[in-house]
């Protein structure tokens, strides 16, 4: 197997982009990419993309990409994996480069959620439709449930819940193509509307369109494109029940513990190894149980690293410097490769405000619906 590297990114502003089609972000993100890179073909494609069909009425996704970057012909693969679409399409992307069937592959994420359609049951469509969708719960209300089994378990509040939303929005100010550029308040999170008690408004992440792109190369042909290539150093994948009355504990994220068990011991490093970190905060819940999964905090402790500052720029380990799902924006296909482009320009040193002095190893963290799929991406700067 070959080492790999991104070598490229590009990325659109994340939010309610009226003006561009689901191609139209596709193609602006993959020619930011290849630019980046100096780069004027691909070997591969793959797009990850959650449900373009139920969406904007628009499924086979992989030619139709292909065509419209102008490289009708390459082999391109539409890849669904929920809310971890990017992320699967990434590791996709990683493998055909690592085995040798490809050198240059351009690896997308993209979603248009704002069109018209009823945002709400398309995304429930990832939850478990017999045992779950059929007797009315959404992924707000999914969530809350892990919220309160924590709540139950640990101590947790809905000021410990805030928290998070205020650094991620704090991250968020600074990122010029997040979506929500505001800073809030403990109280303006605990005050906005009740979705799914105990979960506010602002501890839910937005419906948004964007697109991220990046592309990957063999690390010993990464000096074609750049003189400061990010390796991706080690990858996990795993996958739990889908319905969450059939997990042994709702207040546990089992598939993002047991896909960074595999990437850490890919990579050969620890938690305490990593420098800065993107993890799937699609509600104030989830980041607190994937940084307990990933072994950054312990059990139960997740509840007080937002507090603390522990995850904060100049924390003990910076989580969601982008903004995260939260203030940057979740269209959901794109969410696991934006995180990336957060990663790789962090060991890049070109996150501006944002950036973590001295991160060497990175790692991105992105799941589908309430935690039946995960992927984990170990990065280290070259």
């Amino acid at each position: 197997m070959r080492d790999v590297a991104i070598v490229g990114a590009g990325m659109t502003r994340f939010g309610e982009l009226w003006e561009s089609s689901l191609r139209d972000l596709f193609v602006d993100a993959a020619v930011e990419a290849l630019g980046s890179a100096g780069a004027d073909h691909v070997d591969d494609l793959y797009v990850g993309n959650m449900s373009g069909g139920q969406f904007v009425g628009q499924e086979h996704l992989a030619p139709l990409m292909a065509d419209h970057l102008g490289m009708a012909g390459i082999p391109a693969t539409r890849v669904e994996s929920a809310c971890a679409s990017g992320g699967a399409a990434l590791r996709l992307g990683y493998m055909s480069v690592a085995s040798g069937m490809a050198d240059l592959v351009l690896v997308a994420g993209v979603e248009k959620m704002n069109d018209g359609a009823d945002v709400t049951n398309v995304l429930a469509s990832a939850a478990d439709q017999e045992t779950e969708v059929y007797y009315g719960i959404t992924f707000p209300g999914l969530y809350a449930m892990i919220a309160r089994a924590h709540m139950a378990k640990y101590g947790t509040t809905p000021e410990d819940l805030a928290w998070v939303s205020v650094k991620a929005h704090r991250n968020g100010a600074m990122n010029a193509k997040a979506q929500f550029r505001r800073e809030v308040t403990v109280e303006d999170v605990m005050n906005s509307t009740m979705v799914a008690d105990p979960l506010t408004l602002l501890e839910c992440s937005p419906v948004s369109d964007g697109a991220a792109a990046v592309l990957l190369a063999p690390m010993d042909q990464a000096s074609k494109y750049t003189d400061r290539p990010v390796r991706i150093r080690g990858i996990g994948q795993a996958t739990s029940s889908m319905a969450l009355a059939d997990r042994k504990d709702l207040s546990k994220l089992d598939a993002v513990a047991l896909a960074a068990e595999r990437a850490y011991k890919a990579s050969g490093i620890t938690p305490r190894d990593v420098h800065v970190a993107e993890v799937h905060d699609c509600f104030a819940i989830a980041e607190i149980c994937c940084i307990e999964a990933l072994g950054f905090a312990s059990e139960g402790e997740g509840k007080n690293a937002a507090r603390s500052g522990m995850t904060a720029l100049g924390g003990e380990i910076p989580v969601n410097t982008s903004g995260g799902l939260k203030s940057k924006g979740h269209p959901v296909g794109a969410s696991g490769v934006a995180q990336a482009i957060e990663i790789f320009e962090q060991l890049r040193g070109e996150a501006g405000e944002r950036q973590v002095e001295g991160a060497h190893i990175g790692l991105t963290q992105n799941m589908g619906g309430s935690g039946a799929s995960s992927v984990v991406h170990i990065f280290e700067r070259v």
